[in-house]
């Protein structure tokens, strides 16, 4: 009896010349744990801005939109059982991806759609508002699961989010059945966590904090969890397994000195992580008694 083929992923993102972040990470991430994937680009950089100025390649928008074109149309959709979006670069892309995931959708109401909506961090957001606005509007509310840090939670939702019960109302706020909030708030001194929420689970995945932690980290963790969904890993596990890999990548680059992710010297902590990873589990809100 032939073996069946795992499904392919379509991988949206940017991507760079040197470097782990972006499409770089969640290519490489997604097939050494043997998924297919399908990557356009959204902009082509020489590297990852926060190394300094570089040239930026970009694509017009009527270019893109006939690339998603021939991708709606392309013989192989059948292939495809997941998405995973991250950074665009511009507002045109995240409508036309829309388009892509309703296409699907249409075909197969059980693909997998994870929006990563890379836009921001601590210092606010990192590309235009009207992108970020379209990434909002466009894709959150397609999405399977949503995997934003807890800084562009904050802007999706208009409020600062100063506890995990702030994140999790705002996560049930923002639409999507699951999400994973990364850079949650750590209940463990010196840690930081992921806290991912569904109709059945509040946990909150946590570890030691690195300081100083080269790019690509939300890439990365949006690939592995990505891929443990699509295996059928049960969420909790697949939360410990996806924390415990990107933490164990981080301790080994940080050793290393590194300044970007070290993804080929640690394949394995892809696979097998061995790092120590905290699972909590939290009140869900559905679980909070409600005022009277």
């Amino acid at each position: 009896m032939a073996e069946q083929a795992p499904g392919a992923v379509i991988v949206i993102s940017s991507h760079v010349v040197r470097g782990s972040v972006g499409n770089r990470a969640a290519v490489f991430a997604l097939e050494s744990l043997g998924f297919p994937v399908w990557a356009l680009p959204t902009v082509v950089l020489p590297w990852h801005p926060g190394h300094g100025p570089s040239t930026r390649l970009t694509f017009g928008e009527s270019e893109f939109d006939h690339a998603i074109d021939d991708l709606i149309g392309a013989p192989w959709l059948g292939e495809v059982k997941a998405v995973l979006t991250g950074y665009f670069g511009n507002a045109a892309q995240p409508r036309a991806v829309a388009r892509l995931v309703r296409a699907l959708r249409a075909r197969d109401p059980d693909l997998l759609y994870v929006c990563d909506p890379v836009m921001g961090d601590v210092g606010g957001l990192y590309l235009g508002e009207e992108t970020a606005v379209a990434i909002r509007d466009a894709l959150i509310p397609l999405a399977s699961v949503a995997t934003p840090n807890r800084y562009e939670l904050e802007w999706l939702v208009g409020a600062r989010l100063s506890t995990n019960a702030e994140i999790m109302e705002a996560a049930l706020s923002l639409g999507p059945s699951r999400m994973l909030v990364t850079s949650a708030v750590p209940m463990m001194a010196g840690g930081t966590g992921n806290l991912y929420l569904s109709g059945k689970h509040a946990l909150l995945a946590e570890h030691r904090l690195i300081d100083n932690p080269p790019n690509g980290l939300g890439d990365l963790t949006s690939a592995l969890f990505l891929a443990r969904l699509l295996a059928g890993v049960p969420e909790e596990r697949a939360l410990q397994l996806t924390t415990a890999s990107v933490f164990e990548i981080l301790a080994r680059t940080a050793k290393r000195g590194g300044d970007e992710l070290t993804l080929e010297s640690d394949a394995s902590s892809l696979s097998t992580p061995m790092a120590m990873v905290q699972m909590r589990h939290l009140l869900h809100p559905a679980q909070r008694p409600r005022r009277s």
